[in-house]
């Protein structure tokens, strides 16, 4: 699995347990969705993506779009 995808399916999963814990434990956990989605904004501008820093140092291979 490349990199990118794994940040896709990781950021996807982060929306859907945060949305989760939104309806069901409060609803302050909608920050943690909006600061998902601004990650994602500008690592869509600047090319720069935490998680995809910490996976290439784990040793996957990159793909085309980090």
């Amino acid at each position: 699995m490349s990199i990118e995808r794994i940040v896709f399916a990781v950021a996807g999963a982060f929306i859907l347990i945060s949305l989760l814990l939104a309806h069901y434990v409060s609803p302050y956990w909608m920050w943690f969705t909006a600061f998902v989605g601004l990650n994602l904004l500008q690592s869509a501008f600047t090319g720069f993506c935490p998680l995809a820093v910490i996976l290439k140092k784990m040793g996957k291979k990159a793909g085309p779009a980090f």
